[in-house]
């Protein structure tokens, strides 16, 4: 599975996984006249996998329009799909915050020097005052001290519009920022949370879970997917994802964290919830998958009935992040070797 460390992708399929990716891959790059680089076989690593919807649409599109795939197409699809496409985006913040700092602190140091020079002027203006009993001059001291005075304001006023550009600015960046962040932790495919945030949040909550604050993990996996890729090509095939993905936001509770594992493979990390409303929840999401009838927009023709199985395991105070995942994995296979289209609990069958 892909993740992704700052703005670098890290991966964790096994070396068998991995092994399988290669034989998928240089067949592929091959066909499609690609050379085999590291950048190139990156993007075709990602594309075999399976965890990456959006780079596979972008290439799909280049493949059946049977344009040549460049090395600039090659480097706009690492760029975009790959070395996460945060990277530009934090650099436009970066430039940015580095202009507003810039001519802030250009102002700042302009009416500093204004307040410099007003003071000097006052202290001046003192000094001629305490010398004369001139009416005229007093007066055209005045005069002066209206005018300092005048041009103080002003300058105040304008670095009062600067820092509040500036606050504007900062506020549009700060939005900016979190409209990557969710990119960051966001499957570009379905809308669910990715891999990476998946397993930032399995740490997190087993860092903080105890015997009287636990957690269940469920993993849900779509039913002779295969078939469906195969059948109706992978376009239906993504919009079948993002259909369960749509399912899983609209049953799961607010405090869940629903999340594409890998492929076709979906999870929901529950806190604070035992086995009984995690199966409770899982099979609402298994049976409202099952009864409905997934039609193709384009002729009608039905994709047939969409099922999927489950697995649930509930955190252990000895748990680690790997020994609860194991836990509703098995469950998982379990369900699969029973016929499917059901939930099975850590060795104990959901009917």
């Amino acid at each position: 599975m892909t993740g992704f460390t700052s703005f670098l992708p890290f991966y964790d399929a096994t070396p068998e996984e991995n092994a399988g990716f290669l034989r998928q891959s240089l067949p592929l790059m091959m066909k499609n006249n690609i050379s085999t680089d590291p950048i190139n076989y990156a993007i075709w690593y990602e594309y075999v996998s399976g965890n990456n919807g959006k780079l596979k649409e972008d290439l799909d599109k280049l493949i059946s329009s049977k344009q040549d795939i460049t090395s600039e197409k090659s480097i706009d699809l690492y760029k975009k799909h790959v070395c996460n496409a945060s990277v530009e985006s934090f650099e436009k913040i970066n430039t940015e915050l580095q202009n507003i700092l810039d001519d802030t602190t250009q102002s700042v140091s302009l009416a500093g020097e204004k307040v410099s020079k007003a003071g000097d002027n006052f202290q001046e203006t003192s000094n001629i005052l305490q010398k004369t009993d001139n009416i005229e001059d007093i007066k055209s001291v005045l005069s002066q001290v209206v005018a300092e005075t005048k041009l103080l304001a002003e300058t105040s006023h304008n670095l009062k519009s600067k820092l509040d550009d500036a606050n504007n600015e900062m506020e549009e960046m700060r939005n900016e920022l979190t409209q990557v962040r969710e990119a960051a932790i966001t499957d570009g495919l379905t809308g669910l949370l990715n891999r990476r945030a998946f397993d930032n949040i399995l740490h997190d909550l087993i860092d903080q879970s105890s015997s009287t604050n636990r957690f269940s993990l469920v993993i849900l996996d779509l039913d002779y997917f295969k078939k469906i890729n195969d059948s109706f090509g992978h376009l239906v095939g993504d919009k079948v994802l993002r259909y369960i993905a749509g399912v899983m936001k609209q049953l799961i509770a607010e405090d869940h964290f629903a999340a594409r594992y890998g492929g076709e493979e979906m999870a929901v990390i529950m806190p604070n919830t035992e086995l009984e409303k995690a199966l409770e929840i899982a099979e609402n999401i298994r049976t409202t998958v099952e009864k409905n009838r997934l039609k193709r927009k384009d002729d009608g023709e039905s994709i047939g009935k969409i099922t999927l199985s489950a697995g649930i395991a509930c955190f252990e105070p000895q748990d680690t992040v790997e020994m609860v995942i194991e836990r509703a994995d098995t469950a998982l296979y379990k369900a699969k070797d029973n016929g499917r289209n059901q939930v099975i609990v850590e060795n104990v069958k959901a009917d």
